[in-house]
């Protein structure tokens, strides 16, 4: 990031359209982001570049707020802005055959019955920030719509939320059904939320477990790389 800090990127140091971009993910602002990613389009840089942009921003935010130097609202709204930025750059991959260098894919939901998000999002977030491609399926999420995300996405991993302990046993469904399509082998699973311990992932046959966001994204990271 031309060793730019994100007291830089706020300032908005550069003045062309990469640095308004920068800034539009720091301060989250949707609008921003989208006209400057289509401007950017329009000039005909690479949207490998664009998204590795965004990329490291949300990399900064990430580790500010590892380090209590950001709060969640700073980011989950630096999530949410990069998203919405995304649809115009999938499209014009999709028109010029282009793909994003990506770690590896990886389906995220809350399972069934529970509709808690912020875990979720900020998980989300980190994963973005350490170079995945990200499937976000939202709350209250059955089996079934998992499964079908991991075949239509091709994914690498699977990571599951649940806050509740009433919903925590809806990730051993989805496992084992995994398991009777042929497909766990195929996938890792992580999971996560104020119902889950390292004890009750490892009972239900998950890959991985961590307590914090930050966490969550270096585990998919190291079995990525296995």
């Amino acid at each position: 990031m031309n060793n730019l800090n994100l007291k830089e990127i706020m300032d908005n140091s550069e003045k062309d359209h990469i640095g308004e971009l920068r800034k539009s993910i720091a301060i989250y602002d949707k609008e921003l982001a989208i006209t400057t990613v289509q401007k950017l389009i329009n000039e005909k840089i690479d949207p490998s570049i664009i998204i590795e942009t965004m990329t490291e921003v949300m990399r900064l935010i990430g580790n500010a707020y590892d380090n209590d130097e950001l709060f969640l609202p700073d980011l989950i709204g630096a999530s949410e802005t990069m998203f919405a930025a995304m649809p115009a750059l999938e499209e014009e991959l999709k028109r010029t055959g282009g793909r994003i260098a990506s770690l590896g894919v990886i389906v995220i939901g809350t399972v069934l019955g529970d509709i808690h998000t912020i875990g979720k999002q900020m998980v989300r977030t980190m994963l973005l920030a350490e170079g995945f491609t990200v499937y976000d399926i939202g709350v209250d999420t059955s089996a079934e719509k998992f499964i079908d995300a991991i075949k239509t996405y091709n994914a690498d991993i699977l990571a599951m939320s649940a806050l509740l302990t009433t919903t925590a046993y809806e990730q051993k469904k989805v496992i084992s059904i995994l398991e009777k399509e042929g497909l766990r082998k195929k996938i890792k699973v992580i999971v996560g939320g104020g119902a889950v311990s390292e004890e009750f992932a490892q009972s239900i046959g998950a890959d991985g477990y961590d307590p914090t966001a930050p966490g969550a994204a270096k585990l998919a990271r190291k079995l990525i790389c296995k």
